[in-house]
């Protein structure tokens, strides 16, 4: 069933919703779009026309081809063997897509008969990713560790997105953004965001903060910031071209129940997508405000 300007009427969400400086309303999307079942688990998106993405969900090795006007899937395609897909993105005409664990797959010409995948290794220092996109600028892909990257307490309140060179073909040995998770809250408190909350031994009600384990990562295609969604959390943090913090918005936990794909058309419009745990997947579409 799909519905076009869809209305979230009597919404409520417990966090105080801040409005992108990028002029998206975030709470009112243009269009939602409620996918097909075998996108249940849709993890990942990227666009390849004005009227076509592509996706993967995290259980089957397929990239599904999903037609956003017609609002169905015009081709899917087996690429590898089951396994656990996070992220995927778009280079010209080869699609890339990347497995939890690391592992890309590089599929060169995804509009030809028969696809010619190539398997590259990262050997990234996270035992799980999601977050993947492409940085023109640099001829590069962006990979986003979700959490911590390993148990050293030293790590507990940084967060890393790496590089893959799209020359070498290899991961840079340094991370090419880190952010720290209480910058991060802080930044949060600062846009009026109220943060996650307990009761701690005492009965005392305390403040946790978010946790910041990214599940998608985009480059806008006008300002060049870095759009990182962290699902758990139901937030979006943008990062400046040099890695600062610009903004931490909060998002409708109904809207977006658990958000895992985001991505941007030429003109700035942003589509994200929500996995549907309970309900029903959807694709969520926001138009940039003239």
């Amino acid at each position: 069933m799909i519905k076009l300007l869809y209305i979230f009427i009597g919404l409520i969400s417990i966090l105080t919703i801040k409005q992108s400086k990028d002029y998206y309303n975030l709470n009112s999307p243009n269009t939602v779009d409620i996918l097909p079942n075998v996108l249940q688990e849709i993890s990942g998106l990227t666009i390849i026309d004005s009227s076509t993405i592509a996706c993967v969900q995290d259980e089957n090795g397929i990239l599904f081809f999903y037609d956003i006007k017609k609002h169905n899937i015009k081709k899917q395609i087996r690429f590898a063997l089951n396994g656990d897909y996070e992220g995927i993105t778009r280079v010209n005409k080869t699609i890339f897509v990347l497995r939890s664990d690391g592992i890309l797959y590089e599929i060169k010409d995804f509009s030809a008969t028969k696809l010619n995948v190539k398997v590259h290794t990262t050997k990234i220092p996270a035992l799980n990713n999601e977050g993947l996109c492409y940085d023109a600028s640099k001829n590069r892909l962006l990979i986003g560790a979700k959490g911590q990257i390993n148990k050293n307490a030293s790590f507990k309140d940084e967060r890393f997105i790496y590089e893959f060179n799209l020359t070498t073909k290899s991961l840079s040995p340094e991370a090419a953004y880190t952010i720290n998770t209480v910058d991060f809250n802080l930044s949060a408190k600062l846009n009026g965001i109220i943060l996650p909350q307990k009761k701690n031994k005492k009965g005392e009600i305390v403040e946790t903060g978010f946790k910041l384990n990214t599940s998608e990562i985009a480059i806008h295609p006008i300002n060049k910031k870095l759009y990182i969604l962290s699902a758990i959390d139901h937030c979006l943090l943008i990062l400046n071209k040099n890695g600062t913090i610009d903004q931490v918005v909060a998002l409708n936990p109904l809207l977006f129940n658990k958000a895992e794909g985001l991505s941007f058309f030429e003109n700035g419009d942003l589509l994200i997508s929500n996995e549907g745990q309970k309900g029903k997947p959807t694709l969520l579409k926001f138009n940039l405000k003239p």
